[in-house]
């Protein structure tokens, strides 16, 4: 990874698309410095350090911490998410949709583009709206804080978010990389300085063993490497091409593979998982209601807390369900299938049609059942070791396993990104 970043620095285009990123990625930095004016940000941070183990500490780290002090960025790119997938939902469920992507060439593209931005807009709206309700509800606006104090709030946090879709698309443009994705990678990894620094005073303060730092940052090391090795692995299906001849030459009969990844669906599974998961918790939350209350609810916060066994539980459960749901909306068998026959392709052993698509099909099903563990496990083990263990509890770092996944997966995109584009300029081709 560092001799492919010193090696494409030598390259005076790449040199100028990392420097552009990382500009852009500077931008987004201050932005989420500037808070949004008539809140009281101090009163804010303490509301916030309730909400760690809910949807809305959730949001936090996915913003870098702007969540919690209101900037801004403070949505981040939640929105442009949830847009995204919106969108990508529909197209399986509307035909019109569906045509257009597939078969509207560049022009379909740059319209479902167009419909992603305009729908970022409207749930940056929704969701800057709820903030500024949850803000207000819980007495966290400055005084004399009226009607128009309040559009202007809305619409600095809509703004914000839409600005971050902007800056995603140009670092996808003239940087390096997918934007968006780079942009969570930065919200993600701004968070890992603050708490090395309070896991070393912890270690100071003796709260903290120096053995225990150790054992914490190899556990950290271990599930990089983890993720790293399932990420890049894959089943490749073979698939043979039977030969045709057409007038004086002969076509086809090569032999080539289907790929199929073992993590398809990438992270979204824990995403949506913990934010069901942390649900409950959120919305008791809101009504201020704590595990420490008295009461039923109270009682059923402390079962359901994110250190219990039961949200475990339940949270492993959901992360297999989503996988499940996600790679039968990324992977067709029966639309492959179809391809490979109308291509001249067959898999040895398989007649064309349907016992094709049924193999497929019972591969991608064991395929996604170990991705789905896997997901799981990297998610469920550092909330029970932190559960269980005290010197994770004091360690002052926290090992997320959505956070680790996302800043390992877009690293690795990054490199291919930039080894990809060496390799296209190193190529002289034939005629050379």
């Amino acid at each position: 990874m560092l001799e492919t970043m010193r090696n494409a620095w030598r390259i005076d285009e790449l040199r100028k698309k990392i420097l552009f990123t990382l500009f852009i990625i500077l931008l987004y930095r201050l932005g989420n410095a500037i808070p949004v004016p008539y809140v009281n940000i101090a009163d804010l941070k303490t509301y916030f350090a309730q909400l760690e183990n809910t949807v809305l500490g959730l949001y936090n780290v996915m913003s870098g911490g702007a969540f919690s002090t209101a900037t801004i960025f403070a949505l981040s790119i939640q929105p442009y998410i949830n847009a995204s997938i919106i969108i990508q939902l529909l197209t399986i469920a509307i035909p019109s949709l569906e045509r257009l992507q597939k078969e509207g060439g560049e022009e379909g593209r740059k319209k479902i583009a167009s419909i992603t931005r305009y729908s970022t807009v409207g749930i940056g709206l929704l969701q800057g709206f709820a903030y500024y309700m949850l803000i207000k509800n819980n007495g966290l606006l400055l005084p004399g804080t009226g009607v128009w104090e309040a559009i202007v709030i809305v619409l600095t946090f809509t703004a914000g978010s839409a600005l971050i879709m902007w800056l995603g698309e140009q670092i996808t443009e003239f940087g390096i990389g997918n934007g968006i994705s780079i942009i969570l990678f930065a919200s993600i990894i701004a968070r890992f300085p603050s708490q090395l620094i309070t896991m070393v005073s912890n270690v100071s303060a003796g709260s903290l063993s120096w053995w225990g730092m150790i054992l914490m940052l190899l556990g950290a090391l271990a599930i990089i490497v983890l993720i790293v090795v399932v990420t890049n692995a894959e089943r490749r299906i073979p698939v043979q091409y039977s030969k045709r001849v057409v007038g004086r030459k002969m076509y086809g009969g090569q032999s080539t593979h289907l790929p199929m990844k073992v993590n398809m669906s990438g992270v979204l599974p824990v995403i949506f998982a913990q934010s069901i998961a942390s649900l409950p918790a959120t919305i008791l939350m809101l009504f201020g209601i704590t595990k420490d209350s008295a009461g039923f609810w109270g009682g059923f916060l402390k079962v359901f807390d994110t250190t219990s066994a039961l949200y475990a539980i339940v949270y492993f459960l959901l992360i297999i369900f989503f996988a499940y749901f996600y790679s039968t909306i990324q992977f067709n068998p029966i639309e492959i299938a179809n391809n490979l026959k109308k291509n001249g392709g067959f898999i040895p052993g398989f007649r064309p049609g349907k016992p094709t698509s049924d193999y497929i099909q019972k591969s991608l099903n064991k395929i996604t059942l170990f991705g789905a563990i896997y997901l799981g496990i990297v998610a469920v083990v550092p909330i029970i070791i932190s559960a269980i263990s005290p010197v994770a509890r004091n360690s002052g770092i926290s090992l997320g396993g959505t956070s680790v996944i996302i800043v390992v997966g877009v690293a690795l995109e990054t490199v291919k990104a930039l080894e990809a584009q060496m390799i296209m300029r190193n190529y002289k081709g034939f005629l050379d």
